[in-house]
């Protein structure tokens, strides 16, 4: 009778080959020729400098900024090696409360620079996503924030306004998900608008 430890091996040796060494080198090597900005994290630079990712929200919460949608990921907002959201329901009071919570912060950034918003709050400034990872936020919730970083910024609405258009992502193929605006490139539109026309940001 054949011994079966052969076969077994040399099955073995296969497939270690094939899954840990053949394979994660095509993957990287494909990954590194085809899609290497996507590979190495989307990372975004200005004057040499990493200021994040396109792919990876941030948290922003100065009035002069836009900010991102709510992360509920843990340890801290907006963490890669923790992606995953609270799995509150919409009875729960631990939600309630950090729904109230955000629309408060909301609010005290708008006193903060002198205004008062009472447009209605789009739910995806107050609730956090299934990652907790988003980078981008809907155009409602970027107009929403206009007032507030008009007044920080002492520039117009209107300018504001015109640097969202500019900067929001389309629907895919015209029909797929909805428009929206990633945070990060618009921040970093702003501070190069203040900075060519060198208008001073408060606080």
């Amino acid at each position: 009778m054949t011994s079966p430890l052969r076969p077994a091996l040399t099955i073995f040796v296969a497939l270690t080959l094939v899954c840990g060494v053949i394979y994660p080198l095509a993957v990287t090597g494909i990954g590194q020729a085809a899609f290497a900005d996507q590979a190495n994290g989307s990372l975004v630079t200005v004057n040499g400098k990493t200021v994040g990712s396109s792919l990876i929200g941030q948290a922003f919460t100065s009035p002069q900024y836009f900010w991102s949608r709510p992360s509920a990921t843990a340890p801290m907002p907006n963490n890669a090696a923790g992606s995953g959201g609270a799995n509150q329901g919409p009875t729960n009071p631990a939600l309630i409360d950090a729904v109230k919570g955000r629309i408060d912060a909301l609010h005290a950034a708008d006193a903060a620079v002198g205004i008062s918003n009472t447009a209605a709050i789009p739910v995806d400034l107050v609730t956090a996503s299934a990652s907790g990872l988003d980078p981008e936020i809907s155009l409602a919730a970027a107009r929403y924030q206009a007032g507030r970083i008009a007044a920080a910024r002492r520039i117009s609405s209107e300018q504001v306004l015109a640097l969202i258009a500019r900067e929001q992502q389309r629907q895919w193929f015209g029909f797929f998900g909805e428009a929206r605006v990633n945070v990060l490139a618009l921040n970093l539109a702003l501070d190069q608008a203040a900075a060519t026309s060198h208008v001073p940001a408060r606080g």
